[in-house]
């Protein structure tokens, strides 16, 4: 899940279109707007987000609304917190050989 999570995040595209839906719903008229690119394309970034389970979006009379769904993130957050974890405890032991406190185990 992370591999389609983040490869869906590394266009520029869907991280702007991620960003701004972290601040609340919006159409796709919304999210084209500021990078100035076609409904169809826009109509392909969302679905590559849909696809990652990023986001969801649903038909309000004609009008196509997303949504983030913030709980497909919690992956990616633990992901991030085991290894800030790890380079935490890298920096800790480092910084006790450093002042001579730790015997390099």
């Amino acid at each position: 899940m992370l591999t389609r999570t983040f490869g869906a995040l590394a266009d520029p595209t869907r991280l702007a279109v991620v960003g701004r839906l972290s601040r609340g719903d919006a159409t796709m008229g919304e999210l084209a707007e500021p990078h100035r690119i076609t409904p169809p394309a826009m109509t392909k970034h969302v679905t590559v987000l849909v696809d990652a389970g990023l986001v969801s979006r649903r038909r309000v009379g004609r009008t196509v609304v997303c949504s983030l769904r913030p709980e497909a993130f919690s992956e990616v957050e633990q992901w991030l917190g085991d290894l800030t974890a790890y380079w935490n405890g890298t920096v800790d032991r480092l910084e006790e050989l450093l002042r001579g406190d730790g015997d390099g185990h």
